[in-house]
Order: structure tokens, then sequence, then C-alpha cells
């Protein structure tokens, strides 16, 4: 049983994800996530396979069915190295499970294995329930499913409660609300404004509050809420002009001004089943005696200001979906969007970062849709007439309503519709969305993308800018490269200072992805440059200090003198110095000692270096005598009696420290 499992689910994962699926944590994706996960138990613990073995499985798949069905051939590389992954992410935790489970399996009572117990194995080890439940029939034992359910439901509320749809303290727009204004015949809201510019005259039909309570007026909703600071309402009114939040996009902001004139800032807009909730705090309204009751007729007020910035990163997310995957291949899906008035960010699926030329091609194609002026339609289609669209990107498992409406940018709607099969469709956006969009992709004006990274196993993330903030980004990013390139105008010694504050900044500068890129390599190029002068200048200051001190050591043994003080020009070098003394004792022996002193003024520091040969040592000790020109240097040395070094700062006074060492050592010697 075991080798089918192991042949089954090989050929399982291989068609799929040639097919554009991958194991991921929801839908189609967790069922192949599982499917993995058990072969690879399978054949790890029954067959005693090594790490490793499900993913070599894969070209015999290939060679197999290759030939019948040429994906799996065009996609090999892909399966094999997603199959991998995922094989060596379960196998980290695999076994420590599996002695979990042995232990678990050894304590359970009647039978059973609680459900705590099972979603501990799922949460801490990857195990899947439907694993557990089968290593458990192994055993002769169970697991308590509805226990396992409910500590999964648990955990989920958890993780919910941050993410509930709220328009301040304890406001709450879900089933108990909405099956109210359902059970009060409030009709849905009229939301086709939407898709306008222009204010609305609405009615309200009703005022929810916090605990799913709807009152009468906002008064109502104030004196409730005791003189709190925030008094957190939404409106449901019978038509509006606002977008709620959905399909990525943020809800508009704005206001409802009342019969009075007073009016009420809208902070944000919510649907559920079909009704628009324009969330508000009540304790904000511009005339605190004025209240808002049900009944009233109000102006809706939209933030088009801010909506103005919100619709080109909508409309660009869609153009970007379509750049991944010319430039990635047809296996990109998007795994979730959000745009918001500031930046779009679109989350897709991808074995691997995305390399800086991939991500220099994908935003020169954003770019060129800019450019170009390309036109943006919209129309409600009939579900099973818009799938038939050559070329239209939906979000697997969404559901989407009959008929649906359809974002197409490039072709226009009703050309699609006419030649649905065309080769042509491909080169143009068409999309299943509900969003604002612009009239023309010229109308963004600019793109960048700021940034790509991983955020799951197989999920990429990118940031992305239209309009002012693309404007700004990419004025920076040229900026920036300005800098870089009078950095590189400068002589070399000046170089490495110039380049210290460039590499600090250009992590968190705003620019388009591509320019940072090149940034980098400009850069690391001139950081590379700085060190190969540095080796350079450090062979010239050895070569220059060795000649310097032969030299001097030369006409101190001519003169029968023991010891040499000099001063050399070689900056900081303690490597230069060390050699120069090598040099001297190479040539000369027991015969001279000596000590070297080099300033650097750019630093504003000074090196001494005292080298004594050791028969020489017992009575002229060099960490003494290299202490006796570094106190007058204002520091401190250390080393042995024959080296010795240190350095100091009051390079003011280095002819100072050259005396006190030369008058110690002819005290010494």
């Amino acid at each position: 049983m075991a080798y089918r499992v192991v042949a089954d689910h090989i050929r399982t994962l291989s068609f799929s994800i040639a097919d554009g699926a991958r194991p991921g944590n929801d839908g189609r994706d967790y069922v192949l996530r599982r499917v993995l996960r058990r072969a690879v138990r399978y054949g790890r613990e029954v067959l005693g396979g090594k790490e490793g073995f499900f993913a070599q499985l894969v070209d015999i798949v290939v060679k197999t069915f290759g030939g019948a069905y040429s994906e799996l051939v065009s996609a090999r590389d892909r399966i094999h190295s997603i199959i991998a992954e995922e094989e060596a992410s379960f196998s980290r935790t695999l076994l420590k499970g599996i002695e979990r489970f042995k232990k678990l399996a050894a304590s359970a009572e009647n039978g059973t294995i609680s459900g705590t117990d099972a979603f501990l194995l799922w949460d801490s080890f990857g195990f899947p329930v439907d694993l557990t439940q089968l290593m458990a029939e192994e055993q002769g034992l169970k697991v308590d499913a509805a226990g396992f359910e409910a500590a999964m439901e648990d955990a989920r509320q958890r993780s919910r409660t941050a993410g509930k749809k709220t328009g301040g303290a304890g406001l709450r727009f879900e089933a108990e609300a909405t099956g109210w204004l359902q059970g009060k015949s409030i009709p849905l809201t009229n939301d086709a404004p939407k898709y306008g510019e222009s204010d609305v005259t609405a009615k309200v039909l009703a005022i929810l509050t916090p605990g799913s309570t709807f009152v009468d007026s906002t008064a109502a909703a104030v004196e409730a809420a005791s003189n709190a600071e925030q008094v957190p309402v939404g409106f449901l009114l019978d038509t509006t002009s606002f977008y709620a939040e959905q399909g990525g996009q943020v809800g508009d902001t704005g206001s409802l001004v009342g019969p009075s004139g007073a009016s009420l800032n809208i902070t944000d807009c919510q649907v559920a089943a079909g009704y628009v909730l324009h969330m508000a705090d009540a304790a904000t309204c511009s005339n605190r005696s004025i209240h808002f009751s049900v009944g009233d007729t109000v102006t809706v007020k939209v933030d088009y200001s801010r909506r103005g910035k919100i619709v080109p990163n909508h409309t660009f997310t869609h153009v970007l979906n379509w750049a991944l995957r010319e430039v990635l291949g047809g296996h990109v899906d998007q795994k979730g969007s959000i745009v918001l008035p500031d930046k779009l960010r679109f989350d897709f699926s991808n074995n691997g970062p995305v390399d800086a030329g991939q991500l220099t091609r994908v935003e020169a194609l954003c770019k060129d849709w800019v450019s170009s002026g390309r036109p943006v339609s919209s129309k409600e289609v009939p579900l099973n007439q818009a799938k038939n669209i050559k070329g239209l990107r939906a979000v697997f498992g969404e559901v989407y309503p009959d008929p649906v409406r359809v974002v197409a940018i490039g072709k226009l709607i009703g050309d699609l519709l006419l030649s649905p099969k065309a080769d042509d469709n491909m080169a143009s956006s068409v999309e299943f969305c509900g969003g604002t969009h612009l009239k023309n992709t010229a109308e963004a004006r600019a793109f960048a993308l700021l940034s790509e990274e991983g955020i799951a196993k197989g999920v990429r993330r990118i940031v992305a800018v239209t309009a002012d903030d693309a404007a700004a980004a990419i004025a920076e990013g040229e900026a920036f490269m300005q800098h870089v390139e009078a950095a590189a105008a400068l002589p070399d010694a000046e170089l490495d200072k110039a380049l210290t504050p460039l590499k600090a900044a250009v992590d968190t500068a705003v620019i388009p992805a591509p320019a940072k890129a090149a940034i980098r390599d400009q850069l690391a190029a001139l950081t590379k440059r700085c060190t190969e002068a540095a080796k350079a200048a450090a062979a010239a200051n050895k070569g220059a200090a060795t000649v310097a001190a032969l030299a001097a050591a030369d006409a101190a043994v001519a003169e029968g003198k023991g010891y040499l003080v000099l001063q050399l020009q070689i900056g900081i070098d303690p490597k230069a110095v060390s050699d120069a003394w090598a040099g001297i004792e190479k040539k000369h022996g027991s015969s001279v000692a000596a000590l070297f002193v080099s300033v650097d003024e750019a630093r504003g520091k000074a090196l001494a270096y005292a080298g004594v040969p050791a028969a020489t040592s017992s009575r002229l000790k060099a960490n003494e005598w290299v202490n006796s020109a570094l106190t007058v240097l204002g520091g401190k040395g250390g080393g042995k009696p024959t080296t010795a070094q240190g350095q100091g700062s009051d390079i003011a006074k280095t002819a100072d420290a050259l005396a006190a060492a030369e008058q110690f050592a002819a005290m010494k010697l």
C-alpha cells in the first residue's frame, strides 16, 4: 500500500503543480500539502526512504507521462523545486513529530488521541489531522475529530479578533447586524454611484452602535456611550457613492452632511451581505448639538482627492499582475492584494525571489503602459461568457457573481467579447473586479516598483506606487545615483569616506527597486575600488617604509649607534612598520633597535612601533620604549620586550614624542 500511496501522490502533485497549483495553507493548496506530507511520511517511516527521496521521483513521472503531457516537461524544474522545498520543510519536523505521536499514542486514554493533542501535532509539527488519523488507525486508535475542530476554531478565533470589520471600539458589522437588517426588510444599499465622481443625496435607513445594537439617532448613541471620548456609529443609507472595502481596495472616506448643514466625518466604509456601512464617530460632529436620525436626508460626500490616489494604484495592480505573468511565466497566481492611497501591494506565487533583471523588465512593462496610454473599460458580463475570454485572470477559489464585472486594460471589453479566443487578447489585462479604475493608463502619470520580498513559502510580495508618489521615488532614485556618480569622481583617498553615508542610506531610501539594485551594484564596485586602492597603498607604504627604515638603520650602524628613532610618512599602517622592522632585523641582526612614529593627519592619529633585537631587550625593552613616545602622544601601547606598538591622538606633539623616545633609548643603551 505504501508504494501505491507514494506513486499516486507524486503523480497528483506533479500534474497539479504543472497546472499552476502548489502546496500551501489554503484551499486546493492545502489539499496538495496534505497529499505531499502523507506521501513523505509513508516513504520515510514505512519504506525507509532517505530525506529528498520524494522529489527524486519527479523525473520518473516526467519520463513516463511527458510524451502525452508536454506541460510536465516544460514545468519539470519548477515541479522538482517546489516538491523538494516542501519535502525539506516537512522533514525538519517529521521525525520529532513521529516521536511525539508515539508518546501520545502510548498515553492515549480509551483508545483515543485527544483533539488538543491532534491540534498540537498540526500546529507544532505540521501533521494534517487526516495524517494523524491515518497513523492512529495503524495503531488501532482513533482521533477526537470534534475536539480537534474545537481547538482549531479556538485558534482561528484568536487570530481573527484583530481582523474583524470595525469602525471604532466595539463596532462590528457581521451576521448578527445584517440579520437584523434583513429581518426589518431594510433594502440593500444601492452603491451604483460609487463609480462616478458626484455627491449623492441619500436617506438614513439605520444606525448601528457597538454590540450590534441599532438606534434611531446619534443622540441615543451618545447617551448610551456615557460621555465616552469616542462614540462609534455606522450609517446604513438607501444609496451611496462611497466605495466599501472589498477586492483589496480600501474603503472610501468622506462625510455625511445632514439637513441642518452639520457634517460628520466618515472614516471607513465596509460592506456585508449587500449592505454598505458608513463608519463614523458621533462625538466628532461639526455641531455637537445637532444629531443624525433614521429617516434624515443627507448629502453623501466622498473624499475624491483621496480616492484619486487609490484609483491609479488599483488600475496598476492589474497591470502589474499582467506584467508579472508576462515576465515570470504562466505559473504566477494572485495570492492577495491591498490598494491604498499611498501604495499598492500585490502578493503572488513564485518559487524564489524575483531577480533584479526580472524586476527591471516588470517595471519597464508597467511604465510602458503609462506612456502608451491604454484604455480601461469595464462591463457586467454573464459569468460563463466572461470565463471564455482568453487571458482572463481570476483569483482561484473566489466566488464571483453572475453577471460579473469585467475590467479590461488594453483591448476594449466589446472587442474581447466579439473575439474571446483571439491570441492577441493575451496582450491585455482582463480581470473580474468591482473596484474603481482610471479611464486610461496615462492618467497614472508615473509608476515605480519599490520592493520585492518573500512573505511565505512560494509567495512573494511587491510594493509599488503611482502618480506623485512614483514621480517622487523616481526623482529620489535619480538624485541618489547622482550622489553615487559624484563619489565615483573623487580621488581614491577621499572615496571611502564619501561611500559610508551612501551605503547607510540606500537600504531605507524610497526609490524604485531596479534603481536601488543598480545603485547597490555601483556602490559594490566603488567599495571594491577602495579595497584595491587600499591594497595598493599598503604595498606602496610597505616599500616606502622599508626603504626609509633601512637607510636610517644603515646610517645608525655606520655611526656605531645601537638604535634609531624615525618618523615615517605612511599613515596608520601597522603591517608596513612591522615589515620595515623585519627588513632591518634581517639585514643588521642584533646591531640596531628601531622606533618608528607615523601620523595620519586626516584621522588625527599617530602610530608608534618599536622593535628591539632579543640580545638588546634585557636593557631596552620595546614595550617600555614605545610607551615613552605614546605617553607624549596621549596614548598607550602594549607588546613584548622585542616588539610593541600603540596609537595616540595628540599628533601635534609628534616631535616631542620622537625626542622622548630618543632620550629613553640613549639612557638605556
